[in-house]
């Protein structure tokens, strides 16, 4: 498993949250994600061999996020 932690801009409440939660935790390979509201964080782990870091970013940018 791999950890990473992503600087995420336009969160704002509980829906942001919920959104990129749940939109990431569908990926194939991923065993758990995180959000941090005040920090704009996301806490992501997952496994490289079925998920890459990149399908990560783009998810969450398809949320209307913007990944740094």
């Amino acid at each position: 498993m791999k950890n990473v932690t992503l600087n995420v801009q336009g969160m704002s409440c509980g829906h942001c949250v919920k959104a990129i939660e749940g939109s990431v935790g569908k990926l194939e390979g991923v065993d758990q994600v995180s959000v941090n509201l005040d920090e704009a964080l996301v806490d992501v782990s997952f496994n490289e061999s079925q998920v890459s870091l990149e399908q990560i970013k783009e998810t969450i940018e398809e949320q209307g996020y913007d990944v740094e």
